[in-house]
């Protein structure tokens, strides 16, 4: 790892190179000794993309969702990075799905960077590595960022710390207005899609999902009515209504400041991340590991409490 060189990586990147920007977005999975050099160099160059999130229930067609935005927004002349967020594989801790496959219409299209990324057991729906996978591409000078999630339903929640526009979709037919509200991913929907809006139940589904808007309000301050869009991505059907109602939620975020809000909440969440996962290394490679051992034996024996055990091992606060 000693020969990589992080600025010409970089320049490489920002110049459209894809090898290069597959090269910085590994050295961030694999948590190279180059990470820390690697943020340095990219942040100079980062703040600019867009970044919307998808998620929802397996099923919905979140890919051929994805695969249907894509296409707009290159329509529009904007470059579009991807990052598609699988489910581990057990054996190797790979990306098991694979969404470059589902994809493959826009793999040849140079305006156009598509990356799988394994969970690696991290739950919330997203990689460790996904934040500073965004910071690559937005820095390679994407001017739109999807991050699609695993679609595991509960816990699937963290995409709404990381997206300017978090998009949930849903499909008639498969019980998802009531699994929504379980899993509580419809709180965090800015824009709600009813997708296989072709589908028998379509509008059973959208009723529904009215009635739940109006049933429950997000928070205090400005206030977002979420709008439902129909599509069937397979068909491209909805797209301009659902690119609609992504800029009308771009527009509304950027005149109530909520954009600038969002993104500081975003950086903050990422150095308290960095920091605790620092923290958690430094404290296990104390003595080796033995203090630690020494403590826990006694917190498990009853001999001291877990406080007093924290405060010896860290020091007092």
């Amino acid at each position: 790892m000693s020969s990589v060189h992080i600025p010409g990586l970089v320049a490489d990147a920002r110049a459209g190179r894809q090898r290069a920007i597959a090269r910085l977005i590994s050295l961030v999975e694999d948590e190279s000794p180059h990470l820390r050099a690697v943020a340095a160099a990219l942040t100079p160059h980062t703040g600019r993309a867009r970044v919307l999130g998808l998620t929802g229930p397996p099923g919905v067609g979140k890919s051929t969702s994805t695969s249907m935005l894509i296409t707009a927004l290159r329509e529009r002349g904007q470059r579009v990075g991807v990052l598609a967020i699988d489910p581990s594989s057990p054996f190797s801790g790979g990306a098991l799905l694979g969404d470059r496959i589902r994809l493959h219409d826009h793999t040849t299209d140079p305006g156009v960077f598509i990356r799988s990324m394994a969970t690696r057991g991290h739950l919330g729906g997203l990689a460790t590595a996904t934040p500073q996978a965004l910071r690559v591409l937005d820095a390679a000078g994407f001017d739109v960022v999807l991050v699609e999630t695993v679609g595991v339903g509960q816990s699937e929640v963290d995409i709404v710390a990381l997206a300017d526009t978090t998009v949930v979709l849903l499909a008639p037919g498969m019980g998802d207005g009531i699994q929504a509200v379980k899993a509580g991913i419809l709180e965090i929907a800015d824009v709600l899609v009813v997708n296989k809006a072709d589908r028998d139940g379509t509008d059973q589904t959208v009723r529904d999902l009215r009635t739940m808007i109006a049933l429950g309000r997000r928070g205090t301050g400005p206030s977002w009515r979420q709008p439902i869009v129909r599509t069937v991505a397979t068909t491209g059907a909805g797209s301009d209504d659902l690119m609609s109602a992504l800029d009308s939620h771009h527009d509304w975020l950027t005149t109530h400041g909520e954009l600038e809000t969002g993104r500081r909440r975003r950086a903050r969440r990422e150095v308290e991340e960095i920091a605790v996962r620092e923290l958690r290394a430094r404290l296990t490679n104390i003595s080796g590991g033995d203090t630690l051992d020494r403590l826990a034996t006694q917190v498990a024996a009853g001999e001291l409490d877990p406080y007093a055990a924290a405060d010896d091992l860290i020091g007092p606060g």
